[in-house]
């Protein structure tokens, strides 16, 4: 989609990953045998490493006692959603694959997982062999070395709170800033949203009666803190009202 600024410059795919990862409160185990959604079972450590407590009466639990040398593998199924209402509000995924290894120190150093909070259950760290990133622009492989190395988007935890703020209290500043998207880009749209809020930039959803496209609009400067995100929002707001164009207004609802 053209934009009228610089070319954006983005997260990287192990970037991506590793912000992912770090706002998932859920995720989904599969096994040659079984699968199962845990929420609020797994904590992340610096270098990217999962650890799950698992509930005693879990399938995991179960499969870390009777797997062979206790080490079952399995798929980790990471889902990124929009928090705002937009279509297809699956941003991407995350898949790790690999193996776990009962690790009783699984949730020290870290926070959230279930062990912290005195529940009994298994205590798995998961070795990582493969990350895949599935993305609408396709599925990207990514080295596991490079994702332990990489680090979570600065604003990956708020990013929820910063997009449904500023779609519920700051509509308008939404609507100018479609005056920063090409023309021709905004024909036929009916609906903007914001989408997706990094240090890099910020993501538009455009909604058509058929179909959507996304527009990125870029910062100036990468943003390393919500003081930070905050002054880059009001100079793309800015900018976008010191051009003479009309904004894009919403459709009424029926």
């Amino acid at each position: 989609m053209g934009v009228r600024q610089a070319v954006a410059t983005a997260p990287t795919a192990a970037e991506r990953a590793r912000s992912v990862l770090a706002a998932a409160w859920s995720c989904a185990v599969t096994t040659e045998n079984w699968r199962e959604e845990l929420v609020g079972a797994h904590t992340v450590t610096e270098d990217g490493g999962v650890r799950l407590c698992a509930p005693e009466d879990s399938a995991l639990a179960a499969a870390a006692v009777c797997a062979p040398r206790g080490e079952p593998t399995a798929l980790l199924e990471f889902c990124d959603a929009s928090p705002v209402p937009v279509r297809d509000r699956i941003r991407s995924r995350l898949w790790l694959s690999g193996r776990f290894v009962t690790d009783a120190d699984a949730d020290a150093g870290a926070e959230g997982a279930c062990g912290a909070e005195g529940e009994k259950g298994a205590h798995l760290a998961f070795k990582v062999s493969c990350v895949v990133l599935h993305a609408p622009g396709g599925h990207i492989g990514i080295d596991p070395g490079e994702f332990t190395r990489a680090v979570p988007d600065p604003l990956a935890t708020a990013e929820a709170h910063l997009l449904t703020h500023l779609a519920d209290a700051h509509g308008e500043a939404v609507e100018w800033l479609t005056r920063l998207v090409d023309a021709e880009s905004l024909h036929g749209v009916v609906r903007v949203q914001p989408l997706a809020l990094d240090r890099h930039g910020l993501t538009l959803r455009l909604e058509r009666a058929r179909g959507h496209a996304d527009v990125r609009l870029p910062f100036h400067r990468p943003a390393d803190s919500l003081a930070q995100v905050t002054e880059r929002m009001h100079v793309l707001i800015a900018s976008a009202r010191a051009l003479r164009r009309p904004v894009l207004r919403p459709l009424p609802e029926d």
